[in-house]
């Protein structure tokens, strides 16, 4: 417990939450509306295999996303686990391209048994959506020369606790909980050039002090020593997000102070499956899909759009116990198809991944990282191209092994 304690001091010190906030890891356009981007919130390790996570268990990965999956760690391994990225970003439309760089902290987590492998327990902190953006508009309106500046930043930051149960020796029940919290402000500015005429400012802000729960399940069967199934699923059921919403007028000082009683979590499942061959060979496959339509929004509902993904991944390992060190690394590559939560905004994303992870000699320590390729059209004709790298490294320590004298 004295490492426990060591490990969460100094995160305090050097891991606060603001420096896990989403502000900076995203300068989409897109980000500006509903809440922002959504965060998947899936390990490094399955990014690279397109973000399935439902249906996959590993003892070498904590897997938040599932909360079944935590008692697939060692009975004596204390595990951590800390991710970064940097994205570049492509922009382009009718009137031209440029570029975007962003790099943020991803996530912290951390998992352990409580009862060797019938009970254990994991917490973190992530980002649940990402607010970015600074670009401007110019037109002509009888006969008048206008610039319309759109800005945004913040975003919304979970802090999660879980607990996984082994009910049987083929089956795990898990539950996490969440506290969310974080702002996200928008600020949309109307000026002319001739000075005769008055602009607006309009000026957005959500401050979020809430709590959320997920629930999962997976089934695992191992055959003929080979072979290996496992099927998962995750449900969240709709709740109210809880906050202060103020939106106001900046040259009218009209404003409107909602509270979260107009504002809600969707309806989110996920189903997948996974097949494992011979500690070699894993397929896998995940489609979640979250109810956004029917879920409130400042007060009302059909907003926004029920939102789709399908994600699919493939892992190879030629021998864990081989001398030559490649045949030891973990390969995969991934592809994943999401719709937008925001209607009318943007067209479906696609997305193909790659990963690699890199074993130590004298561990379970693993360094993984993971390149992603989206593109999103939008349908206002932009076009993005985000290129992600995320690096990270999963430390595994014996801390509750008991040594005979």
């Amino acid at each position: 417990m004295k490492r426990l304690a060591s490990i969460l001091l100094v995160l305090q010190v050097l891991v606060p939450p603001a420096a896990l906030s989403a502000q900076n890891s995203t300068s989409s356009p897109s980000s500006r509306f509903g809440y922002g981007e959504l965060n998947e919130n899936v390990p490094v390790a399955y990014r690279g295999m397109g973000g399935a996570f439902s249906g996959l268990r590993q003892q070498s990965v904590i897997n938040p996303s599932q909360p079944a999956s935590y008692t697939a760690c060692d009975s004596v391994t204390f595990m951590f686990d800390l991710a970064a990225s940097g994205m570049w970003t492509r922009y382009a439309d009718l009137n031209g391209h440029r570029n975007r760089p962003n790099g943020n902290l991803e996530f912290v987590t951390m998992q352990f048994p409580i009862w060797k492998q019938h009970i254990a327990f994991s917490a973190g902190i992530m980002p649940y959506t990402a607010v970015g953006y600074d670009f401007a508009l110019s037109g002509n309106a009888g006969g008048y020369d206008y610039q319309v500046s759109y800005q945004g930043e913040g975003g919304i930051t979970n802090v999660y606790a879980g607990l996984s149960f082994n009910i049987l020796d083929w089956f795990a029940l898990g539950a996490n909980a969440y506290y969310m919290f974080g702002d996200a402000t928008n600020v949309i500015a109307l000026s002319f050039t001739d000075n005769a005429l008055q602009g607006s400012t309009m000026y957005q802000n959500m401050h979020v002090n809430s709590f959320r729960f997920r629930y999962g399940g997976q089934f695992f069967h191992t055959f003929a020593r080979r072979h290996r199934i496992v099927l998962g699923a995750v449900v969240e059921n709709k709740q109210p997000l809880r906050g202060e919403f103020v939106q106001y007028e900046l040259n009218t000082l009209d404003s409107v102070l909602v509270q979260g009683d107009g504002f809600q979590i969707p309806l989110y499942y996920s189903v997948g499956a996974s097949y494992g061959f011979d500690d070699r060979l894993l397929v896998a496959f995940d489609y979640s899909s979250q109810n956004w339509k029917d879920a409130d929004y400042f007060g009302m509902t059909g907003v926004l759009q029920n939102r789709s993904r399908y994600a699919f991944g493939v892992e190879y390992r030629h021998n864990r116990m081989s001398r030559h060190y490649a045949e030891r690394m973990f390969w995969r590559i991934g592809a994943t198809v999401t719709d937008s939560y925001v209607q009318n905004v943007a067209k479906k994303d696609f997305a193909v991944s790659a990963g690699m992870g890199f074993p130590l000699r004298t561990s379970e320590t693993l360094f993984n990282l993971s390149l992603e390729y989206n593109r999103r059209h939008s349908a206002s004709s932009l076009v993005e191209d985000n290129l992600k790298l995320t690096v990270n490294i999963a430390v595994a320590e014996n801390w509750f092994f008991k040594r005979k004298l």
